[in-house]
């Protein structure tokens, strides 16, 4: 039995019928601009709310609409047909930016003789918990960083997960660019696609988190290499105008900070990459 996609709420709302427009922006009970506020409806309210129900044009759902050759590259595709049991896939996780203290780590994916996989994404207190999976299909370390990324986007402005979740999805959808790419791995060339979003850029409600407007995920994907992912990577630049979230502080020196200052802005406000390093064989 093979599990063809993570049981995992981005994957959930990839596949569910998911309406474009009208959901709730952020935590906090507040509504996305022209939703309903909810309440009780009077006979003479009704009527009208049937009449623009009606009026409406029917939303754009994940249901009505054909599935985007991005998401059928990250989502619906058999990345691990390509990998041979009992085997472990190592990835590198590397973090820098003027907005943290960067740091790096290991992502290793973990097969068994029957296929079945652990994901081990980070290690000690930045460890995150994934669950086994039966002989998966897609590689979940596409969604171990998209979940830890949303995670981070959910602690550093206070927005709502369901809605980052939402806002990649729709990329996939409307607006990712696809490309070819040639890229190295183990030294040698290969040939694979490239995947760029960037979210946030269009988004109403960028007022709440002005600093990661330019926010820009980029997937590199490729048959030749073991597990088809070869990197994930989330980027927001770092410009001269950015506000600094609330709750993270500017502690650049005063007296001669000048010119680090300007070396700072120039550098990513925080820049995460996940990429394949190499396949190691599992023997007992």
């Amino acid at each position: 039995m093979t599990t063809p996609l993570l049981p995992h709420p981005l994957t959930v709302m990839l596949a569910a019928t998911l309406a474009l427009h009208g959901a709730a922006a952020f935590s906090g009970g507040q509504a996305a601009p022209g939703s309903a506020q909810s309440g009780p409806t009077s006979a003479t309210t009704a009527p009208a709310q049937a009449a623009r129900a009606a009026a409406a044009p029917e939303p754009r759902t994940a249901a009505n609409q054909p599935i985007a050759l991005a998401e059928r590259l990250l989502f619906q595709t058999r990345h691990l047909g390509n990998v041979h049991a009992p085997a472990t896939l190592v990835y590198a996780f590397h973090k820098e930016g003027s907005l943290e203290a960067g740091f790096d780590d290991q992502v290793r994916l973990v097969f068994d003789e029957s296929r079945a996989a652990t994901l081990q994404f980070l290690s000690g207190a930045r460890k995150r918990p994934m669950p086994e999976l039966a002989d998966p299909e897609g590689n979940p370390v596409l969604l171990g960083f998209l979940e830890r990324d949303i995670a981070e986007m959910h602690r550093l402005t206070g927005g709502s997960i369901s809605y980052f979740r939402k806002r990649i999805r729709l990329a996939l959808a409307d607006a990712a660019q696809v490309r070819p790419r040639r890229f190295k791995f183990g030294g040698k060339a290969v040939d694979g696609r490239e995947v760029s979003i960037e979210p946030y850029l269009n988004d109403p409600m960028h007022a709440r988190f002005e600093p990661f407007i330019g926010k820009r995920y980029v997937f590199l994907i490729s048959a030749q290499v073991p597990g088809s992912i070869y990197q994930v990577r989330a980027l927001v630049p770092g410009t001269a105008a950015a506000k600094r979230p609330p709750g993270v502080s500017d502690s650049m020196p005063n007296a001669a900070g000048t010119q680090a200052a300007g070396a700072a802005r120039k550098r990513p406000l925080v820049d995460e990459t996940l990429t394949l390093v190499g396949v190691e064989e599992n023997r007992n």
